[in-house]
């Protein structure tokens, strides 16, 4: 662990802005979290680690004129990070894609392997529906269910209120569910 990484978010903050080598300290308290968020939008490891990696590099080339508006600064991490997927993406004029947990994960010591094949195939039929989904409707599931942000935290990272998170919330499961029917 790296002297500081226990201090406040503020204090690093404000090491980080006057030495770049105190950054360090950021890098470590939000580097897996910010991983996580991009391998679950891009879902290819290698892909995570480069826009992770340009992720933070960028944050320390602003991090000067990062200015506290009340929001956490691991927000302003995951905007740097949803724009560089964003741009990754156009990039490469792929559709968006959404890596949930191999379906083996699922499965108990207990189930067949009829049970275990059928919970491959929902979980598989799952990954199908929230890839049809709109980017920023992908980005709410992620924040949401891998990163188990508050309506809150995410309003912050999408830049919306918490209401605005909260109905989005409601239209995505909605808009999800008709998703799955279709595959039925």
């Amino acid at each position: 662990m790296m002297a500081g990484e226990d201090a406040p978010e503020a204090e690093l903050i404000a090491r980080a802005q006057a030495d770049p080598v105190a950054f360090g300290a950021l890098y470590e308290r939000y580097v897996s979290r910010i991983y996580n968020y991009v391998y679950h939008r891009v879902g290819n490891h290698h892909e995570a680690e480069d826009l992770t990696a340009r992720t933070f590099y960028r944050a320390l080339s602003h991090i000067e004129r990062y200015v506290d508006y009340g929001a956490p600064f691991s927000a302003w991490l995951y905007r740097i990070a949803h724009n560089l997927v964003a741009n990754w993406y156009r990039d490469r004029e792929k559709r968006q894609t959404i890596a949930l947990d191999d379906a083996s994960l699922f499965a108990t010591p207990h189930q067949t392997m009829q049970e275990q094949a059928e919970a491959q195939e929902r979980a598989e039929s799952l990954r199908r529906a929230v890839r049809r989904l709109s980017p920023e409707r992908q980005q709410l599931l992620i924040l949401k269910f891998s990163e188990g942000l508050s309506n809150a935290e995410i309003g912050a990272i999408m830049g919306r209120s918490e209401g605005a998170i909260k109905s989005l919330y409601h239209r995505t499961l909605l808009a999800l569910q008709e998703e799955l029917q279709k595959e039925q």
